[in-house]
């Protein structure tokens, strides 16, 4: 009888973890609304003064995200007032809801990694079930890794979806299920004649 062969752990192929990047701080929402004159009106004069006596701790090493959850028009200067507040309190501030401000994140972090470390390898950008790594981080690391990848695939190393290769570069056989193909449904006729 053969031994065992982890040919996973003896091939080259190099994991990119989306997950890993995400610094496991809060997220939490400074929303405009509450600071609404009859939840319609942001006035300048009461806003400010509301602003220099806000508990601005509660937001230590937390991301912000600043909206309003109501249909005001809120002044961009509103928001920005926000931000100066934050400065120096909060991990990262962005405007919208709690997904933009991930988004955001990942957009950044994603801008300032390190590229040349995959150069020439085949690479698993790893899919995992956490909600917190947005659809947009996989596709920004898609187009990033190939620029300088051999081979890019998803999903584990053990079971990796193929998904593009320099070329000439050849895809390894992974244990992953033969794809399903489906016959695309039939569109309607129309009923109307003429």
């Amino acid at each position: 009888m053969e031994p065992i062969v982890n040919r996973v752990a003896e091939s080259d192929i190099e994991t990119f973890n989306l997950e890993a990047l995400w610094d496991g701080r809060v997220v939490a929402v400074f929303d405009l609304a509450e600071f609404l004159i009859e939840g319609l009106v942001l006035r300048e004069k009461p806003f400010r003064e509301e602003m220099k006596s806000h508990d601005w701790s509660v937001y230590a090493n937390k991301h912000v995200a600043i909206n309003c959850s109501t249909d005001a028009i809120i002044p961009t200067w509103a928001s920005m007032l926000v931000a100066t507040k934050l400065d120096g309190i909060a991990s990262s501030v962005a405007f919208g809801s709690r997904a933009d401000l991930i988004r955001d994140f990942y957009v950044r972090v994603l801008e300032a990694v390190d590229w040349s470390a995959y150069e020439g390898k085949p690479v698993v950008i790893k899919g995992c079930a956490n909600d917190i790594v947005p659809t947009d981080a996989y596709l920004i690391a898609t187009q990033k890794l190939q620029g300088v990848a051999k081979k890019l695939m998803y999903g584990e190393a053990c079971s990796a979806v193929p998904l593009w290769r320099e070329k000439g570069a050849v895809f390894e056989k992974t244990s992953a299920p033969a794809a399903v193909t489906a016959k695309p449904a039939a569109l309607p006729r129309s009923s109307s004649s003429t």
